[in-house]
């Protein structure tokens, strides 16, 4: 099973690497992980994913607590709302264009950039809706494809 686990660490170089190197350690994979600034310069949140059961993610949090520069360590599987962002470079040939369009506004997707034989398509959402248009895609011929990974927050007021 597929575990998200927010950690709220001190924005200071190296964290990122100690943290990767406690999964390595362990021999925990992990599936997806972004991280950035908070609305305090001096916090970073990582948002991580992590395959196994509920052992592993007990584990991996009280590893994740050792560190020094942790603050807070979450688990936030259930009761969340999760978003991920893509970037598509797709062949867009001029008898194709309008295909893309229309399948690009029915996602919800925006074309960022236009150029004489592509596009930069760009998408939100939760994973299976990401995935999904992906897979769309693949029959213009995807030249390029970057996502972001998982960023999520629990919902409503809790924190």
């Amino acid at each position: 099973m597929r575990h998200t686990i927010a950690v709220l660490v001190e924005n200071k170089p190296g964290v990122l690497a100690r943290v990767a190197s406690l999964f390595r350690r362990r021999g925990f994979n992990i599936e997806s992980l972004t991280v950035g600034t908070t609305e305090r310069n001096d916090l970073s949140r990582m948002t991580i994913v992590v395959e196994g059961d509920d052992r592993v993610v007990e584990q991996v949090t009280k590893q994740l607590n050792k560190l020094i520069e942790t603050i807070k360590v979450s688990e936030i599987s259930e009761g969340s709302v999760e978003r991920e962002l893509c970037l598509i470079r797709v062949h867009a040939p001029p008898e194709r264009r309008g295909e893309i369009v229309e399948l690009t506004n029915i996602f919800r997707a925006r074309i960022v950039d236009v150029s004489r034989d592509s596009f930069i398509i760009e998408v939100t959402g939760d994973e299976d809706k990401v995935n999904a248009f992906i897979d769309l895609m693949r029959q213009y011929g995807i030249k390029e494809l970057a996502r972001t990974g998982k960023v999520a927050m629990v919902r409503g007021n809790k924190r």
